[in-house]
């Protein structure tokens, strides 16, 4: 390697410097998550988030517990107990909403949190979807910032307004201009507000007045309808015609109640046509009035600044100490309800525990109760009982019939039988039978046996001695 190194840098090394090590700096856990705290507090709060309402868990202690989420990302939520129970609706898992609020840490479990401050409920339709979908986009393009909304003239001489011909809309406006200050000067253009072709006329209106630069304000003004009447004004093209134009656009749409694409683009907005046109033009007397009290006015103007900077001082160092007590209950709030789902999580473990415990003793218990035992016992000499008096009535009917059987063969063998017919068996005095006449001879005596009966006799001769 050295062989190598010097072929091809034939200049000196120079010497190794050995860097000085940094200082080292060891943070607390709890210096950390302070500093992570104040760091998310500045860069994240008072922001908005969409999205999707999962796991909702309201406490016992009144906060409420959910994930807010999306297709991409989902972050854990907090909303506390005043601010819940401030909530014109509860919140429910599926609900897509908008919340406002700041990020925050909990430290416990070293997880970031969104601390909820207002909740609003989104709708969906067809036409919804694309109003906030234009929405977001030219709100990521900067063209609803308010750093780029002009300030009307004072005093305009000369206004241009985009609107229909036919209605009760540009009647009232230029009745409402000349009651308030007559004498000012008002072109129309022509332009369809609904329906094919109107969204064309618009632009073509904004552009005229843009390019030929004779109004000093452009007003664009309908009379009311519904979110399918309003449309022309959601329209992309007619966004980036107010956008581009050169001459400060009033958005005059509708009633008070209907919010579309241009009100936001627009550099002011009117409730209705009849209040852009007083929105536009002050009246000559308040043009008069203005001028006399100005003096009046800004001394008022002073006092009134100086006091409510001594009031501010004041307030914001009661406030400063306010909001961080409420957010160190919170905290310690939020440990509190940790704590207590810990516990009903152990209870419920160890009631589960003690249950399969007894369980398992029952079963021993079970095991060594004699009862069944003595139960089956009996059942077993019950049946014992019961076959052996079975076999021995069995037993006994066979012997009987065996005994009838034998007695009945011994009947046939009884030489009684043959006696009750007129025989007799002869004996001598030795008790033998006597089968000729020579075994008995005269004199000797003998016993004749009957079938009930016997009788003793003495031979006193034989016919064959005769």
């Amino acid at each position: 390697m050295e062989q190598f190194a010097l072929s091809f840098d034939p200049e000196p090394l120079p010497e190794k410097i050995t860097p000085k090590p940094p200082e080292r700096r060891v943070f607390s856990l709890r210096e950390l998550s302070d500093a992570i705290r104040g760091t998310l507090e500045r860069s994240f709060t008072n922001i908005w988030l969409s999205g999707e309402i999962s796991g909702c868990k309201p406490v016992p202690g009144g906060h409420c517990y959910f994930t807010l989420k999306d297709a991409e990302a989902q972050i854990k939520c907090v909303c506390w107990k005043l601010t819940y129970w401030r909530l014109r609706f509860k919140p429910k898992d599926g609900m897509q909403v908008l919340v406002r609020g700041r990020v925050d840490i909990y430290e416990q479990r070293s997880e970031y949190q969104f601390v909820i401050e207002t909740i609003e409920p989104q709708g969906h339709g067809a036409l919804q979807i694309a109003f906030d979908q234009l929405k977001t986009r030219l709100l990521g393009e900067g063209l609803f910032e308010a750093a780029r909304k002009r300030q009307l003239p004072r005093y305009p001489r000369r206004i241009g307004i985009v609107t229909s011909p036919q209605g009760a809309v540009i009647r009232d406006f230029i009745q409402i201009l000349s009651r308030r200050f007559p004498g000012l000067h008002v072109r129309l253009f022509p332009a369809r507000v609904q329906g094919p072709g109107s969204i064309e006329d618009v632009r073509r209106g904004i552009g005229y007045f843009g390019e030929t630069g004779w109004a000093q304000v452009i007003v664009i003004a309908r009379g009311g309808g519904s979110l399918e009447d309003l449309w022309t004004f959601n329209e992309e093209a007619v966004a980036r015609a107010i956008a581009e134009s050169p001459v400060p656009v009033v958005s005059a749409i509708g009633h008070e109640t209907d919010v579309t694409i241009a009100d936001f683009v627009a550099d002011l907005r009117a409730p209705t046509p009849s209040a852009a046109a007083e929105l536009v033009v002050c009246t000559r007397q308040e043009v008069l009035d203005r001028v006399s009290s100005e003096q009046a006015r800004m001394t008022q103007l002073i006092r009134y600044r100086m006091a409510t900077l001594a009031r501010r001082l004041h307030e914001q160092a009661i406030d400063r100490a306010t909001t961080l007590l409420h957010r160190n209950i919170a905290r310690r709030t939020q440990r509190v309800d940790d704590a207590e789902e810990r516990l009903r999580s152990a209870i419920r473990n160890q009631v589960a525990a003690h249950e399969r415990t007894r369980r398992a003793l029952e079963e021993k218990l079970r095991y060594f109760d004699l009862r069944p035992r003595l139960r089956r016992d009996r059942e077993r000499l019950s049946y014992a009982s019961a076959l052996a008096a079975t076999l021995v009535k069995a037993g006994l009917h066979k012997s009987r019939r065996r005994f009838e059987n034998l007695h009945a063969e011994l009947n046939q063998l009884n030489p009684r039988l043959v006696l009750t017919r007129g025989y007799a068996i002869v004996l001598n005095d030795k008790g033998e039978i006597v089968k000729a006449a020579a075994e008995a001879p005269a004199g000797s005596d003998l016993k004749l046996l009957f079938a009930e009966d016997s009788l003793h006799a003495r031979v006193l001769g034989s016919d064959a001695a005769e």
